[in-house]
């Protein structure tokens, strides 16, 4: 496993399987301290095929290439917190726990996020209704986007359990009787090209510094690269996590940090314009990615989780649900619709 101050650590969940071999509990262990020490990291050996993952990019660029007329016609909700539907470039604007309307529009006036963005999510969501695009104008868009959540939710409850195996106290499904996929979301990402001056002067951004705040995240890159998180060792220090090829980054998110009594690490992250190549030119290169955030059941209340907390670690918060905290840090970070 590689310093973290070098580079972000690897897991090869190749070994896996049910959970019960003597792999199993090695993997869960370098799993366990990942996330406590770094709150990054870089999974392989997983069950998403490359084809799958091709296949769903392919579908992305699609949709992206279209009009903006025609994307329009699958509109992001007014709504912060309804994350469904399609978002246009510099609309959204990512902080870190911003409640004041006029701090948000300050930060949108320079720097703004350069990018546009696609949401979707359960079918069985009442709360967060989908918001597709109609089949007559990028036909297979919903069963394409709808099979890739299954398989992301497999690998979801698969880390999950070695996550709960390698943390002391805590029952080996756990995790799983919170995770329904209720309130995941799958999002489609793309970050323009644009003249390179534009991001060293500060005009634009791609998307500034900031944590996830559900149960964790799985990421999907291109190989345009730009991703950078922070040192857990020198804060204010950003490290790149570049793309690896067949590899998905994972992290943590706030909501399991809390869920934890923090023994668990939320990180700052950020994207940046991609490192320059020798055939760029003044332009920066395009940028695809596919985040799954994974949210525990809305209406399940969470307390610090066993053997997190004692009589010399009490516990640091108070019981929430899901909802009340995903709704909260949704509202403090992305820009009114």
């Amino acid at each position: 496993m590689p310093s973290a101050d070098s580079a972000i650590p690897f897991i090869d969940f190749s070994d896996f399987g049910d959970g019960t071999g003597p792999s199993a509990r090695r993997i869960a262990d370098q799993l366990y301290t990942a996330c406590r020490d770094v709150g990054f990291l870089y999974i392989v050996g997983h069950s998403i095929s490359q084809d799958q993952i091709d296949e769903v990019f392919g579908m992305s660029k699609k949709f992206f290439a279209l009009p903006y007329e025609t994307k329009m016609t699958a509109p992001h909700p007014k709504e912060a917190w309804h994350h469904r539907g399609y978002s246009g470039i510099g609309v959204e604007q990512v902080s870190q726990m911003v409640f004041d309307d006029d701090k948000i529009e300050e930060m949108r006036g320079k720097g703004a996020d350069f990018k546009e963005s696609y949401d979707m999510g359960s079918e069985t969501s009442k709360k967060c209704p989908n918001v597709w695009l109609e089949d007559k104008y990028l036909p297979g868009l919903r069963q394409t986007c709808l099979n890739f959540q299954e398989e992301c939710k497999k690998l979801e409850i698969t880390v999950l359990k070695a996550l709960a195996l390698g943390m002391p106290g805590v029952p080996e499904n756990f995790f799983e009787e919170y995770h329904s996929g209720y309130d995941n979301q799958l999002r489609f990402l793309h970050y323009p090209s644009a003249p390179r001056k534009v991001f060293d002067s500060g005009e634009k951004g791609r998307i500034a510094a900031h944590t996830d705040f559900g149960t964790c995240t799985f990421l999907f890159q291109d190989d345009c690269g730009g991703l950078e998180v922070e040192s857990p060792h020198n804060p204010g220090t950003f490290l790149p996590a570049p793309p690896v090829k067949g590899a998905i980054v994972f992290n943590i998110g706030d909501f399991l940090m809390r869920w934890s009594n923090d023994d668990l690490k939320s990180t700052l992250h950020r994207v940046r314009a991609p490192p320059p190549r020798p055939d760029d030119g003044e332009m920066t290169r395009e940028r695809y990615s596919i985040p799954y955030f994974c949210s525990a059941d809305p209406e399940r209340v969470i307390d610090a989780l066993p053997g997190t907390y004692s009589e010399t670690q009490p516990k640091k918060y108070s019981p929430i649900t899901s909802r009340e905290y995903i709704t909260m840090r949704m509202n403090a970070t992305y820009a009114k619709y």
